[in-house]
């Protein structure tokens, strides 16, 4: 074993280091590891956060809208999804129109969103949000005078309505009150679709429109979200200049780019307590210099480089920060854990939009905390190892 080696494991586990040496190197290990696990329960609150909002929006919208360049109603729109689905990459494609309502029930007056949806898009958003009662009557035949609806959670309790109850809109596009029932209810998990929208079917919306036979909006779902861009182009190409094809990720540009800004701030902040937590490395090392100046001295005299004095030291502080940085992320992964379980990050859903958000810690994430602790915990061993090595021994033998 290396004499460097070997005398680095030996102070480290000395009795007779000084008490405020050992206090120093304990706050420095504490520190670091305190701030690694930050910083990964950082990045897993920034994961999760952004995962969540990701998969509702892209639950709950269209990976690719279709419209009319003109802005006029797709009148085509059987024949145009037909042609869309014949796109690689394209999973299915179904029309829809979304028109602003005020609802009125027996409680209360909200504003709310009225989507118009055909069978199939009926049954995919049945299978992931339905509480209670069912999307069916919605695209079928009625068994009573009045169109069926499927209404979000927050807005069927806001305006006092639940399944069976008849309630009242006042469409935006024609200004006309209308009578719908509540065939069922159902939960996004995003506030802003559970308070505002209701679902009813695309012959019922169209008419609000007035056009019956028309629709928006053409919906396209695809296999791969995170390579909408590629499929928005080839779509494009087959549909011509008539109409203007946004991506999700275009719709939604300024909310994750908001995301991704926070993100930046949140773990620049949490580095700098990193760094500041490794400056104990150095006020340690600087203190085992001064208390170990005669031993220094003896090994100079014996013949020991600068270089291997200095890498006693760095040796040292890289083992605190080791130590420090593996306790830090077990420690921030068991955090991850706990959090998960008992859902301790809950947030208001009428500000944030959704109510409870995952920890999601990431193994390349949880590595480059660890690096990052670890890197900063070397450097801050430079200093201290330097002034070390430049100790002269007769110097520090008379002083002794």
């Amino acid at each position: 074993m290396p004499y460097e080696v070997f005398l680095a494991f030996r102070y480290l586990r000395s009795r007779n280091k000084r008490r405020l040496a050992r206090a120093t190197s304990i706050a420095a290990i504490l520190g670091i590891c305190m701030g690694v696990a930050a910083l990964i329960v950082a990045f897993a609150l920034s994961n999760g956060f952004r995962d969540e909002m990701r998969d509702k929006i892209l639950q709950g919208t269209a990976h690719l809208s279709v419209l009319r360049t003109d802005g006029t109603a797709i009148g085509n729109y059987s024949e145009l999804a037909s042609r869309v689905k014949q796109v690689e990459g394209v999973v299915s494609a179904s029309a829809t129109t979304f028109d602003g309502a005020l609802a009125r029930g027996p409680k209360d007056t909200g504003y709310a969103v009225i989507r118009g949806i055909e069978k199939d898009a009926a049954q995919s958003t049945e299978k992931r949000w339905l509480r209670e009662g069912s999307f069916g009557p919605v695209t079928e035949t009625l068994p009573t005078d009045l169109p069926n609806a499927v209404v979000g959670v927050d807005l069927a309790a806001r305006i006092g309505v639940s399944v069976g109850d008849d309630f009242q809109i006042i469409s935006a596009s024609d200004s006309k009150m209308h009578r719908l029932h509540v065939a069922g209810t159902f939960r996004s998990g995003l506030f802003e679709y559970d308070s505002t929208w209701i679902y009813v079917g695309m012959e019922t919306a169209s008419e609000f429109v007035g056009n019956s036979h028309a629709a928006t909006v053409l919906s396209v779902q695809v296999n791969d979200p995170d390579n909408v861009r590629e499929v928005s182009a080839n779509i494009s190409k087959a549909l011509g200049n008539s109409y203007t094809i946004v991506d999700w990720q275009q719709a939604n540009q300024p909310l994750f780019a908001a995301l991704a800004l926070e993100r930046r701030m949140g773990l620049f902040i949490i580095g700098l307590i990193i760094a500041i937590a490794t400056l104990n490395i150095t006020t340690m090392l600087i203190l085992v210099v001064v208390e170990r100046r005669r031993d220094i001295a003896i090994l100079n005299a014996l013949g020991a480089t600068r270089a291997g004095v200095m890498m006693v030291f760095i040796i040292e502080g890289a083992v605190i920060g080791a130590i420090g940085a593996v306790t830090g992320v077990i420690l921030g992964f068991v955090v991850c854990v706990i959090g998960n379980h008992y859902k301790l990050v809950s947030l208001p859903a009428d500000v944030y939009s959704i109510s409870n958000v995952p920890l999601i810690p990431k193994p390349g994430e949880m590595f480059l905390a660890a690096l990052v602790a670890f890197v900063l915990s070397v450097l801050a061993t430079i200093y201290p190892a330097r002034a070390a090595s430049r100790l002269r021994p007769v110097e520090a033998l008379r002083d002794s």
